[in-house]
């Protein structure tokens, strides 16, 4: 790992963002506070990391919504119908965050603007982790 300028428990907090950002349970935010506890000068990279995994975890949520067919009605689909890709700014909410990703591909909403208000969230939840461990 070391190669790649990265510690291995970035590689960890990255795969456990990405894990907790899809159907699979997961608590990312406890890995994010014990690493900032433990090395405060990672603040940066492990926002970034924890970030960008949570992120592609919400995509792979997306993209299975977008290979389901579109029949009768799903969980989150009223709040995509009517805020479309903004709702995802809620993404990262438990119970109703992967509703939120499945619903968005699922009703085709444009990936990139669904990407952005997913990755603002995501990273609006981590920022405040991050600041209570580091203050």
């Amino acid at each position: 790992m070391a190669e790649f300028g990265l510690e291995p428990t970035l590689w960890g907090l990255f795969i456990g963002s990405f894990l907790a950002a899809t159907l699979l349970p997961g608590g990312s935010e406890i890995i994010l506070f014990a690493l900032l506890k433990s090395d405060p000068q990672i603040l940066w990279p492990a926002l970034g990391m924890a970030t960008v995994g949570n992120t592609l975890g919400g995509l792979s949520s997306y993209g299975i919504g977008r290979l389901l067919p579109q029949r009768g009605e799903m969980k989150g689909l009223p709040w995509i119908r009517r805020y479309g890709s903004f709702a995802l700014l809620f993404a990262w909410a438990p119970i109703i965050g992967d509703a939120l990703c499945v619903a968005a591909g699922w009703a085709r909403v444009n990936w990139l603007p669904a990407t952005f208000f997913m990755m603002l969230g995501k990273f609006f939840r981590y920022w405040v982790v991050a600041y209570a461990a580091t203050f």
